[in-house]
């Protein structure tokens, strides 16, 4: 990719009252070249949240994650570490696992002519490896990605050098909650998986982000979640003030479809957190939403410009995920709005190559925020952060 290739285009509309404000040009959400960009400058240099820890307990446990343009390999190592590392073969640059996960009992073999990878990513074996003396095992072994856990899931960044964690996701969640410590109440980290649903969903990424920053739709399309949490009815998003948790309804019980009790509420949940949701962008690609007593996680993976899917992973406390109790009305709730969203944002997908949006649309004033994140996409495509 040459740095002269378009990034991200401002819409340029000339006499906009002064109240509206110019989203992002149509073109943004459909070329392919802008797209690659996008995946070059944003997925494959900034922290990208892949793989949940808990999903590979055992060594020798691993998934196979699209990171940007890479395919990522992300295991348990013997010594209790995750690891990752690019999905290829040094000798010849074959796919070395094709699966989506599984687990080996030790190494990693290629399939094309059995070079062999233990758990640390160093090459042990390869057919005459004893006549090259010469080949260092671990120079020649697998690329390392750099990997940090955190909120019990795993972080990888594709840069040489990745930005400070503290910096980036870290300082998205402080900015949202008004401070880190805040999400540590959650104790999401030992929590356990009690639902994933995965979507695949024909649309930008970003659309899918600035859906999710606002709540201006939700009157219209979010009925069960409107009635649980009323406020969101008058069009202010629990994004829109930094701290602030949309509180529930005074008739509803938990963070459920019919508004009936939910769970206990997390052991570290303080008093000022119960009976409010709490929804957390951390870019590129990750949804927050804290409850009292449950936490719900998306993951997105731009696979195209008009292609993004979805992983959705609903956090209990681990009694409740251990004794089998009933989670589906919970689940229920928030399966609803992401079906509202997806569906919101597939239908606008193909009115982004449309003449009527080439110069974008525009954002009202309790979408200042949309605003800035389209700032933020222009700035980071044309090198800063």
């Amino acid at each position: 990719m040459t740095e002269n290739t378009t990034a991200a285009p401002a819409a340029d509309q000339p006499g906009l009252p002064s109240s509206l404000i110019p989203t992002l040009a149509g073109i943004t959400y459909t070329d392919e070249t802008i797209f690659a960009l996008e995946q070059e400058k944003i997925f494959e240099q900034m922290w990208f949240c892949a793989v949940r820890s808990a999903d590979l307990p055992k060594p020798g446990d691993f998934r196979t994650v699209q990171v940007g343009r890479e395919s990522v390999l992300v295991t348990r190592s013997r010594d209790g570490a995750l690891r990752a590392f690019l999905n290829i073969c040094r000798h010849r640059g074959a796919r070395l696992c094709v699966e989506e996960s599984g687990t080996v009992k030790r190494n990693f073999q290629c399939p094309y002519h059995a070079w062999t990878y233990g758990l640390d990513g160093k090459l042990v074996a390869a057919p005459n490896l004893t006549s090259m003396p010469d080949i260092d095992r671990t120079e020649y072994g697998l690329k390392p990605v750099h990997l940090r856990e955190w909120l019990g899931y795993a972080w990888l960044c594709l840069a040489p050098e990745p930005p400070s964690f503290e910096e980036t996701v870290q300082a998205d969640v402080a900015g949202r909650l008004g401070q880190l410590d805040a999400i540590g109440n959650y104790g999401i980290e030992d929590l356990a998986l009690g639902r994933r649903i995965t979507y695949d969903v024909k649309a930008n990424w970003k659309l899918i982000i600035e859906n999710f920053m606002e709540c201006y739709h939700c009157a219209t399309i979010h009925p069960e979640l409107t009635e649980v949490l009323p406020e969101f009815a008058d069009g202010y998003a629990a994004q829109y003030y930094v701290g602030h948790g949309a509180e529930f309804g005074e008739e509803v019980s938990g963070f459920t479809v019919d508004g009936s009790a939910g769970f206990d509420r997390l052991g570290g949940v303080d008093e000022h957190q119960d009976r409010r949701y709490y929804a957390i962008t951390i870019r590129p690609q990750v949804f927050v939403n804290l409850v009292p007593d449950h936490v719900i996680i998306h993951r997105m993976f731009p696979m195209a410009a008009d292609r993004t899917i979805v992983e959705c992973d609903w956090l209990y406390a681990r009694e409740v995920v251990e004794s089998g109790r009933d989670v589906s009305h919970s689940v229920e709730l928030f399966h609803r709005v992401n079906q509202q969203d997806f569906d919101a944002c597939e239908r606008c997908q193909p009115a982004m190559s449309s003449r009527a949006y080439a110069q974008g649309g525009v954002l009202v004033p309790s979408e200042h925020h949309i605003g800035e994140f389209h700032q933020w996409v222009e700035r980071t495509l044309a090198g800063g952060r």
